[in-house]
């Protein structure tokens, strides 16, 4: 194969991990107009389109709790079931590896592909290969990762990072997706047609006649996958465009990365799944493609078939009875498309290709809360609770939230040995307690509101700009001037008369 330019993102290995915290690279990304406009067309399109099919569905409360007790289940005996798929998929003729983190899933990948000779890999869709910088360490090892999911190559020919689970390329319109095929495809393979416009067929086609060319001589395909089913060691793929189907069939080896937590106990359950999923994801009935295989099958799809079983943090997170009700998420991505805050940053405001609120629980759960993004992604979030309602397995996401900002107290403290550093908000706290400890108090605080709100009124009808560290709260947010009328004021007009009868 001829030498090709990099396709490195912008991003090298590990500096999502090493991105600002989230409050500096939310106000980066709210500086992106066109990106703002992007998500918020993209999210709430999604997010109506769900509505309506999950209201077509009369037992849709009942589908989450089936789904999240199956999930419960798998994670209150997870070694009983891994062992139970490691067992099934040798029978079926797989290679089953174990990964403990993500530098020893890409040397196994890596070794894999190597002993097959070829210098070039076709992949479906995923978030672990994403998860453990998979496409780096293959392009480091002089092999070509080529993304075929029609967002993710947008992705990838943009030198760029995924903003979203399910649409890696929601914040690029289409203008923007046709000035990066007409400028990169050329360099990596089939180029785009040269009157290229921005009408989606013609987009699609265009990256439909450029990857057609690598579905056929690519010797080796890599993918992850949404279950893997430990009674029958079968893995089971869900897709919209049919080019993970290319991958799982066409080429003679065919490498699986998968997360220890995305194992079901029997294929009876994925009936449950096939339901959940789609409706929540794409907001579809049954998604276009769902590819199931177990091993391998003498004449029949890939001939050497590997499952890489990847832990990488999840067994940390297991560890936490309640912090571990995050890793029964199916990746459908319904709690970013509802998400007010998601809507406004986009997913690269988070530092991972988890963002988003369940990405917020997640992260640092199992890649720990050493760095600074990871200890502030706990509270990227106005714990609004929508992320919650929407869940289809019913992770209760807001609680998980203030349960990992606990954490992350916690860990502070730990490290100040004793020594902590003066803190606003918890002096804030500790004053109003006290002023509403007694109820003269509180009527004092509430007659000098009233009269520095009658002293502002004459000026203003906010409260503008304070020094540090109040200048933190006033100068992201309107706050309104304290009223001039108090609730006490008001009952006395209005129920005093009640109580005295």
């Amino acid at each position: 194969m001829t030498a090709k330019p990099r396709l490195t993102p912008a991003p090298p290995p590990g500096e999502l991990i090493d991105s600002p915290r989230f409050p500096v690279a939310a106000r980066r990304e709210l500086g992106n107009t066109a990106q703002r406009r992007n998500l918020r067309l993209a999210t709430h399109t999604i997010r109506d389109k769900r509505a309506n099919a999950v209201g077509e569905m009369e037992n849709w409360e009942q589908l989450r709790e089936a789904g999240g007790a199956i999930k419960n289940r798998v994670l209150r005996h997870l070694p009983e079931y891994l062992e139970q798929l490691e067992e099934s998929l040798t029978r079926n003729g797989a290679t089953v590896h174990w990964a403990r983190d993500a530098a020893e899933a890409n040397r196994i990948v890596i070794a894999l592909v190597q002993e097959t000779g070829s210098q070039e890999v076709v992949k479906v869709k995923s978030m672990a290969t994403q998860e453990i910088d998979l496409n780096e360490a293959l392009e480091e090892s002089g092999i070509a990762a080529w993304e075929t999911d029609l967002a993710e190559l947008i992705v990838q020919l943009g030198h760029d990072r995924p903003s979203h689970i399910l649409v890696p390329a929601i914040h690029r319109n289409r203008s923007e997706v046709r000035e990066i095929f007409l400028e990169e495809m050329g360099r990596y393979g089939t180029p785009a047609p040269p009157g290229l416009d921005d009408n989606p067929t013609n987009l699609a086609n265009a990256a439909r006649g450029h990857l057609r060319e690598k579905f056929l001589r690519a010797k080796v395909a890599i993918s992850g996958a949404n279950f893997a089913v430990a009674d029958t060691g079968s893995l089971v793929v869900v897709e919209s465009e049919g080019n993970g189907r290319m991958c799982l069939t066409l080429p003679e080896t065919l490498i699986s990365v998968v997360g220890i937590e995305k194992v079901l106990p029997s294929f009876d359950d994925l009936e449950v799944f096939m339901q959940l999923l789609p409706r929540s994801s794409t907001a579809e009935r049954m998604n276009p493609y769902t590819s199931v295989w177990s091993g391998a099958s003498e004449g029949d799809g890939p001939q050497n078939v590997h499952v890489v079983l990847v832990d990488n943090g999840r067994t940390n997170a297991l560890a936490d009875p309640h912090g571990r009700q995050a890793l029964r998420c199916i990746r459908c991505s319904a709690c970013m498309n509802i998400c007010p805050v998601f809507e406004k940053v986009g997913g690269h405001a988070y530092g991972s290709v988890y963002p988003g609120p369940i990405g917020a629980i997640l992260n640092p759960q199992i890649r720990g809360t050493d760095s600074a993004v990871d200890r502030s992604l706990p509270f990227a979030s106005s714990l609004c609770g929508a992320c919650t309602e929407v869940c289809p397995v019913q992770i209760p996401i807001a609680e998980l939230l203030v349960h990992m900002r606990g954490k992350v107290v916690d860990a502070k403290k730990a490290e100040s040995k004793g020594v902590h550093m003066p803190h606003a908000e918890p002096a804030m706290m500790k004053a109003g307690g006290w002023v509403m400890g007694d109820h003269r108090r509180l009527e004092a605080a509430q007659l000098a509101a009233k009269a520095g709100g009658g002293v502002l009124g004459r000026f203003t009808d906010h409260i503008g700009p304070l020094p540090w560290p109040l200048s933190k709260w006033t100068n992201t947010r309107d706050v309104p001037n304290p009223p001039t009328k108090t609730f006490r004021d008001w009952w006395n007009v209005n129920r005093a008369d009640q109580v005295e009868k």
